[in-house]
């Protein structure tokens, strides 16, 4: 499977602002489940300065800065990237007792290693009530493997999405407290369940291909950047992805830009500026098949 993707930023200024430092994370990364075959990032105004690197979990980040004064800034991101059919679904994992003792014998320090992924980070804090959970939903005598798809169904069948019920700024206590949120949400609430456990997990920032319903003809412009879980799954079956806004494990159309510990490590745009008033932002996101 072929995919063409295009997101577009938009911030507008109620006042000039300069000054500015913008870190992007928005173009997929390549790896064994997909290729990043070509890429452009532009921004508008043209920047002073632009640094393009990877950090330490491989994602690619593209630094900006522009310090003249301006009302607006455009930054737009065209790729294409090629998805090869998934491997056939093979649970080699262990159970609980015996992850937990892989995991205490792990000498990785490596960017996917599941040491980075056992504990709180700067968004992400110990829950009692998500662990509570997580401790409700598990079975002893199931696979790693199976304990993160029945706790990331029943963390999709336990909460409502609402895009207006929680900001970025919402923690996963308060989104797990009102069981209502959005995918940045939903991920972080499965994060701290699955760590409860014992079990390494991590953040994942990507796109999604989305269908428009029978009969209908397909939107453009109206997929979006979305966020799934990884979970690490033991040595012999490593790390797994699931969705569990949609209760699925992630397929060919989920599109991956970046893994972290939670959404501060992956965020799209992140960075500071010189101005005053309220700022305005549109995103727009097309994830479209290739014929």
């Amino acid at each position: 499977m072929l995919y063409d993707i295009s997101l577009t930023l938009t911030h507008s200024y109620a006042q000039p602002a300069g000054n500015s430092r913008h870190l992007l994370r928005l173009v997929p990364q390549s790896g064994p489940t997909q290729t990043l075959t070509s890429h452009l990032i532009t921004a508008l105004p043209l920047p002073e300065t632009r640094q393009d690197r990877t950090d330490f979990f491989g994602t690619s980040v593209t630094e900006l800065t522009h310090t003249e004064p301006h009302l607006d800034m455009t930054i737009t991101m065209t790729c294409r990237v090629e998805m090869p059919p998934p491997l056939p679904w093979n649970d080699i994992s262990p159970n609980l007792s015996r992850l937990l003792d892989q995991v205490r014998m792990c000498r990785d320090l490596s960017a996917t290693s599941p040491v980075h992924f056992l504990g709180s980070s700067y968004r992400l804090r110990p829950d009692t009530d998500i662990a509570a959970f997580a401790r409700d939903v598990t079975r002893p005598d199931e696979t790693v493997a199976q304990t993160t798809i029945r706790l990331g169904q029943a963390l999709h069948a336990a909460m409502r999405f609402d895009s207006a019920a929680t900001t970025v700024d919402t923690t996963a206590s308060q989104a797990f407290a009102q069981r209502s949120g959005v995918c940045q949400d939903f991920t972080h609430i499965m994060i701290i369940a699955l760590q409860s456990l014992g079990i390494p997990a991590g953040y994942v920032s990507g796109y999604l291909r989305t269908l428009p319903p029978p009969g209908k003809p397909r939107l453009v412009g109206v997929d979006a950047m979305h966020a799934w879980v990884k979970a690490w799954c033991g040595t012999g079956m490593g790390w797994i992805e699931y969705d569990p806004t949609n209760a699925t494990l992630a397929s060919t159309d989920h599109i991956t830009v970046g893994y972290g510990r939670d959404y501060a490590d992956v965020s799209p745009i992140l960075g500071h500026l010189r101005s005053s008033g309220a700022p305005k932002a549109k995103q727009t996101v097309d994830v479209a098949p290739v014929e």
